[in-house]
């Protein structure tokens, strides 16, 4: 991954924590991280701060980060979710140590260890509805009460388990449960289930298991099969560590180490993998990418950067406490970037065509024009010129007020890298529509060349007409208009949903240097904001989506649109 672009003063308490180790010799001044997602789901812009963490901070130490993919639950996992994962940790600029690995290679040593909790007199097998265990637990306020099986002997309880390994038994019907504190005043220490029956068909191990251990006891032993020295983890895992240390201690196996951050909220945005998937099954969205996911897939679709995003991730900073961040902060950091990569060319969305009576029929030039003044190495093109070019139609007034500095009958203008155009006139149709604008040029006024000595106060860009490309443009906006969609007890996140998330332009007119367009190649459209190719697109038809507008209109607008 390139360096880092931001330079932060102070160092985040977790660089502090592993510093600290490093000097005391903790782990022989080894750094092992590791990024363990559920696949179950697409990762989203909270993944992205994770990864940004727990992969950066391995290369700031000259350690290395685990892949692990956490696939304790069958019904719940695909493939396709594990491939799309790979594909955005690469996306953003990290690689993982060796090859990707899986709580599922460990469910052999797992089950091994849950056997030792039993033989040790630390774990019994409860055949309590999940209802009744939920009951037997208490309340925070209420200490709770010893399951009916607490006694059981450890002979039976290991009889009891290898026959609920070899599938004796119906889901539900038994669990494995650690034999902690029905006191603690950690719900989570509560004599907490560990392992439970599905028999379901897991993506990698397919029926080979009918047991799965639950997360909490797969997450601590398989860091420390692995040796990671620090296990970093979001706040909402704080209550998990005491078990986390529990199982380690008790297992008397490597000392892994959990540490909690504050999680990224996003305002305008939800991150709950079960609300996402329901906007892709009940059709508010088109996919797990759909450009106003807030899935890392759906932001690469749309044309943030990678760069872009962990900018974002590191102005938010590592934090202990939970706090909401603004979502233009992320646009933001998009805009910075692209401003930086991308290519300057002209399109025009909203078409209406010019003629310049003066200019010669048949007439060609090659224009040449700068790719982006802000990379003095992006160098130039070559834009044809002709008699016919096309001009958005809100750069045209009739009768345009005196600060309107477009193009309007008596004004004068200026084409990007082009001449200055005098408006003559104009032709309309039976609704009295404009079809056409009549100009004329100063023949004198060529861009780096004017001799002409006329005034201009605006510059317009523009598409010659027998060279303009063809495509289709979508312009995405905010897909929730409320800042805490999923914040409200009477209403549905749904309900907040932006009509206007999505508009499609079916007719825009392109420079022909776009025909050639890539994905995952940066635009700016000259005055209408940053775009790229989406994978849509097709040779009979581009189709561009819009990143971002040029400045935050929402800011402008109150927040409200």
């Amino acid at each position: 991954m390139s360096d880092n672009t931001t330079t932060r003063e102070r160092k985040h308490f977790i660089e502090e924590i592993i510093e600290e180790d490093i000097a005391t010799g903790k782990h022989d001044g080894r750094v092992l991280t590791r990024f363990p997602p559920e696949p179950n789901g697409y990762l989203h812009i909270g993944h992205a701060k994770s990864i940004c963490l727990n992969f950066g901070v391995a290369q700031t130490y000259g350690g290395k980060t685990n892949l692990r993919f956490d696939d304790t639950n069958p019904t719940k996992e695909k493939t396709e979710y594990v491939d799309s994962i790979k594909r955005d940790v690469q996306w953003l600029g990290f690689e993982w140590d060796g090859e990707a690995k899986y709580a599922s290679d460990y469910f052999g040593q797992l089950y091994e260890f849950a056997k030792k909790l039993i033989r040790d007199g630390k774990a019994y097998i409860d055949d309590s509805t999940a209802e009744e265990i939920a009951e037997m637990k208490g309340t925070p306020t209420r200490a709770g009460t010893p399951s009916p099986y607490y006694s059981r002997t450890v002979e039976e309880n290991l009889d009891l388990f290898e026959r609920m390994k070899a599938g004796e038994f119906p889901d539900g019907a038994k669990v494995l449960r650690a034999k902690i504190d029905m006191a603690s005043p950690n719900m989570h220490m509560r004599d907490p289930v560990i392992y439970r029956i599905k028999h379901a068909h897991h993506h990698r191990t397919g029926d080979a298991w009918c047991i799965y251990p639950m997360y909490d006891f797969a997450h601590g032993q398989s860091d420390s099969i692995e040796k990671i020295t620090h296990s970093i983890c979001t706040l909402e895992f704080e209550n998990h560590r005491p078990l986390y240390d529990w199982c380690i201690e008790n297992l008397e196996i490597f000392p892994s180490k959990q540490y909690e951050f504050a999680r990224l909220n996003v305002n305008y945005t939800i991150t709950s993998k079960r609300k996402l998937l329901k906007l892709v099954e009940d059709g508010h969205v088109t996919a797990w990418d759909d450009p106003r996911m807030p899935t890392i897939s759906g932001m690469r679709r749309r044309g943030y950067s990678p760069a872009s995003i962990r900018n974002f991730c590191d102005k938010i900073g590592v934090a202990r406490r939970e706090n909401v961040i603004d979502v233009s902060l992320l646009e933001f950091c998009v805009r910075e970037d692209l401003n930086k990569i991308a290519s300057r060319v002209m399109a025009v969305l909203n078409p209406v065509k010019v003629v310049i009576t003066n200019y010669p029929e048949g007439q060609l030039e090659q224009l040449e024009i700068g790719n982006n003044p802000e990379d003095e190495n992006a160098g130039t093109r070559q834009v044809p010129f002709s008699r016919e070019i096309y001009i958005e139609r809100d750069d045209f007034m009739e009768n345009p007020p005196k600060k309107f500095f477009r193009l309007g009958i008596g004004r004068n203008v200026r084409l990007k890298g082009a001449y200055i155009l005098h408006c003559e006139g104009v032709k309309k149709n039976a609704e009295g529509e404009v079809e056409e604008i009549y100009c004329t040029y100063y023949t004198d006024s060529k861009s780096g060349q004017d001799t002409s000595g006329v005034r201009a106060k605006g510059t317009l860009h523009w598409v010659s007409v027998p060279h303009a490309v063809e495509a289709e443009v979508r312009l995405y906006d905010r897909l929730f208009l409320d800042e805490s969609p999923a914040g409200h007890e009477d209403k549905e996140y749904t309900d907040f949903i932006n009509p206007n998330s999505l508009k499609v332009l079916d007719t825009v007119y392109c420079e022909p240097h776009l025909k050639d367009a890539q994905v995952g190649t940066y635009y700016q459209f000259l005055r209408k904001g940053y775009f790229v190719l989406d994978t849509d697109s097709s040779e009979e038809k581009l189709v561009f989506n819009r990143t971002v507008t040029l400045r935050d209109g929402w800011a402008k607008k109150g927040k409200k649109k």
